[in-house]
């Protein structure tokens, strides 16, 4: 179990230059953006436009701050993201529009590399303990607002936007918010080679 701060977020370009990220996690460490499993990212959009493209990537994105964007995926309906829309996953490397529906957003990205990785990512908002099975390769569960505890023999406490990342063998953790929290809890699998 690693707690993941705020604070120590990298911030780097997009790739297609029209903003910035903040990196929460990537594998493997230090991986760039044509290199990694996955990686998992908040990002601030302060104007509509393209979503950058990434070949051999899937993505799932969700609003975590703002009313709302409205994605114009190549080939599919458009698609209304908000603060309590279920996460949209889609293919990263088909071409993609944005629009805001009122002002800047801060969304959260998790992505994958096709044929190597696969992800899931759910909302949840929890208002008494829980617990949060993690089986997966890695498991992230981002605190998007509130504080929560981490229950065990040395409980740990997490603020807005700190992550808890998992490893296969953590199984459960028990969560305890201190008030109504909303979380993101991302699930990370590698895929299985053929024999």
């Amino acid at each position: 179990m690693r707690i993941l701060r705020a604070a120590e977020y990298r911030s780097m370009p997009w790739k297609n230059g029209g903003g910035v990220t903040t990196e929460i996690a990537v594998s493997p460490a230090g991986a760039a953006l044509d290199d990694f499993d996955w990686r998992v990212s908040m990002a601030r959009v302060e104007s509509g436009g393209p979503f950058s493209e990434f070949a051999g990537v899937d993505r799932s994105l969700a609003v975590l701050e703002g009313v709302g964007i409205i994605l114009d995926i190549a080939g599919h309906p458009a698609a209304t993201l908000t603060k309590t829309s279920a996460p949209l996953s889609f293919a990263a490397d088909v071409p993609t529009q944005a629009a805001l529906i009122a002002g800047p957003i801060t969304d959260l990205n998790v992505m994958t590399r096709r044929g190597r990785m696969t992800h899931a990512v759910d909302r949840l908002v929890i208002s008494a303990p829980a617990d949060i099975q993690s089986a997966a390769d890695a498991t992230l569960i981002l605190c998007v607002d509130g504080e929560i505890t981490v229950a065990g023999a040395a409980p740990v406490r997490i603020g807005p936007r700190d992550t808890l990342l998992l490893g296969p063998d953590a199984l459960s953790q028990r969560l305890e918010p201190a008030r109504p929290a909303t979380l993101f809890v991302i699930r990370i699998d590698r895929v299985a080679a053929n024999d």
